[in-house]
């Protein structure tokens, strides 16, 4: 797939973008909803609410960047919430859905953004960054969530996540 930015500062950034877009359904694949809701007796966030906060990511980032839009889980992650105990969050499969539908829309969103808006101030209530920090630490972000659920896959005894 060509990447083509309007900001040279973007392209490591897609590149990146891109792997996790692919990565993404794969990590998710064939793990039960009773799977994806077992925290094996521990305090870590369990796949379904990863699984939901990088779709929640993912939304957020578009609507900052211009895109309308909120995932179909959005109440269980608004405002950066938490895991939510004794909460069923939805099957992963509804997860998916909404990946595939904002990723494109925010991947041409990243492609375009210009420096002038990469260089806006967004204050963050505790520290102010610029938006290219906050999209780079977002893209970062993506891909720790996706190595715990790629964790969570092997502890669970499912195969390890196929980069095919």
């Amino acid at each position: 797939m060509e990447i083509k930015t309007t900001s040279e500062r973007m392209y490591a950034l897609l590149v990146l973008f891109d792997m996790h877009t692919s990565f993404y359904p794969k990590v998710i694949v064939g793990i039960t909803s009773r799977d994806a809701h077992n925290r094996l007796n521990t305090k870590a966030n369990h796949v379904s609410w990863l699984a939901g906060s990088l779709v929640e990511q993912r939304y957020e980032l578009a609507n900052m960047l211009g895109i309308p839009g909120k995932q179909t889980a959005h109440e269980l992650f608004e405002n950066h919430q938490g895991i939510s105990e004794n909460v069923t969050y939805p099957p992963l499969s509804e997860f998916n859905k909404d990946w595939d539908k904002i990723s494109p829309q925010l991947r041409t969103a990243l492609m375009n953004v210009n420096d002038e808006k990469l260089n806006e101030q967004i204050d963050m209530g505790s520290e102010k960054m610029t938006c290219f920090e906050l999209i780079s630490f977002i893209i970062y972000r993506e891909a720790n969530c996706i190595g715990q659920i790629a964790l969570w896959r092997r502890l669970l005894g499912y195969e390890a996540i196929k980069y095919d």
